[in-house]
């Protein structure tokens, strides 16, 4: 019979890689909640209707991307292929807003049928955040931080944080005549998904990663030549309290996202540790969601970062380098020793905020120091027929390889308690 694999572009996450993850999600969770943000978890599948009048219609997401199916009753569900829409979705139906504005943070699963690629699979997860009911510049900034913070907690030094406007329902009229005056001459020689845009939502050509349309998007005219006055305003004052906080940042007046619920800010940043420059996180805000999915009007602006794709830049920019050392190998030499050495184990893992591990076979001691290196253990505690007889435990620091005896109470927990003090 043959072994059954995991879907393409899907991935297992298993030890010492787990660690990682669960670091990364740690520091998401604590930075968040500094910042007063709380978490939200919603279904990972939502009714298609959900995306397609949150998303957008002519997004390469809902065109392509959507993992859609029938359920019994007949009713088309999709797989949550971005989270912010089902965020709003929860936020109105909940009326979490009603007792004023909101902070959410999330992380989790979101689907999406693309090529597999380095840092991209068909099912990946993100950490991100909602800041809602606040229309000032203010909370656009507030985002950036948080995620910057993150980004800085590990080190990155060649993040690139890139802010954009793409105005609103007054100035973007305009904008949209100037795109089509630009792209209609060139109609015949845009990409087929670019010219059938180009009637519908000319807006999304510029977020085109087809080779042919590279050049006609690089001269395109931009946002900020058709901005109206109070968007101009809302830019400025994003870029004062840019300085005023010490965030370093570069204005690209070509970026755009690929969401079409995004209006005024929009934000990016990239490392190139992966060699080409690919994005770590990304967002604006989306003033205009709430009423699309029958909400009221109600401003918001927020952040996904990917974890998979932040995870291979922190092992790009730090190399192979292992975490420290922690907690304890329990090694036994024989099955006495293992009947002694196991409720001590015990009371260890009671006692102490440090793994302590245990091999149950009967293998050789290299064997075991092995093991030992391959579950990251600082000490070995070492039992065998003469520790047994002589009433004491071999402590052995596994990185200066020094070695002390410590008793073997009658009681495990007095042995533990011994193990621990001897190691603090």
């Amino acid at each position: 019979m043959e072994p059954i694999s995991a879907p393409r572009g899907t991935n297992d996450v298993y030890p010492p890689e787990s660690a990682a993850w669960n670091e990364l999600e740690a520091h998401a969770r604590a930075i968040a909640g500094r910042f007063g943000y709380g978490e939200i978890r919603t279904p990972m599948f939502e009714a298609t209707e959900l995306f397609v009048r949150g998303v957008g219609e002519t997004t390469d997401i809902v065109e392509k991307e959507m993992y859609t199916f029938l359920d019994k009753g007949g009713r088309s569900m999709t797989l949550r292929p971005e989270w912010t829409a089902p965020v709003v979705r929860a936020v109105l139906q909940h009326k979490l807003l009603a007792n004023g504005s909101l902070r959410l943070y999330y992380i989790g699963p979101f689907f999406r049928y693309e090529r597999p690629q380095a840092g991209r699979y068909r099912q990946a997860n993100q950490f991100g955040i909602e800041c809602l009911g606040f229309a000032g510049p203010e909370a656009d900034v507030e985002v950036m931080q948080i995620a910057s913070a993150l980004v800085a907690r590990y080190g990155i030094s060649d993040a690139r944080l890139e802010v954009n406007t793409i105005g609103d329902a007054v100035c973007r009229p305009a904008y949209r005549d100037a795109l089509l005056s630009h792209f209609l001459p060139q109609r015949a020689e845009l990409s087929e998904d670019s010219q059938r845009r180009l009637e519908r939502n000319p807006l999304r050509i510029l977020d085109s990663k087809a080779p042919e349309d590279a050049p006609f998007i690089a001269s395109a005219p931009t946002f900020l030549d058709t901005l109206c006055p109070a968007c101009a305003e809302h830019f400025a004052a994003i870029r004062a309290y840019l300085d005023a906080v010490g965030l370093p940042y570069h204005v690209n007046p070509r970026l755009v996202r690929g969401f079409d619920y995004y209006t005024r800010t929009v934000f990016e940043c990239s490392s190139r540790a992966l060699g080409a420059q690919s994005a770590l996180f990304g967002g604006g805000r989306y003033d205009g969601l709430f009423e699309s999915l029958g909400g009221p009007p109600t401003p918001a602006v927020g952040f996904g970062l990917g974890l998979e794709r932040f995870l291979m830049v922190v092992k790009a920019t730090r190399g192979d380098e292992r975490p420290p050392r922690r907690g304890f190998q329990a090694i036994a030499l024989g099955a006495p020793s293992r009947i002694r050495l196991v409720p001590i184990v015990a009371a260890l893992r009671q006692l102490g905020d440090v793994p302590a591990y245990i091999d149950y076979a009967d293998r050789k001691l290299t064997a075991h120091f092995k093991t030992a290196d391959r579950n990251g253990a600082r000490y070995a505690l070492i039992m065998g027929d003469d520790e047994l007889a002589a009433g004491h435990v071999v402590l052995r620091d596994l990185e200066t390889r020094q070695d002390r005896r410590v008793p073997a109470a009658s009681a495990p927990e007095d042995t533990a308690r011994a193990l621990v003090e001897a190691t603090a």
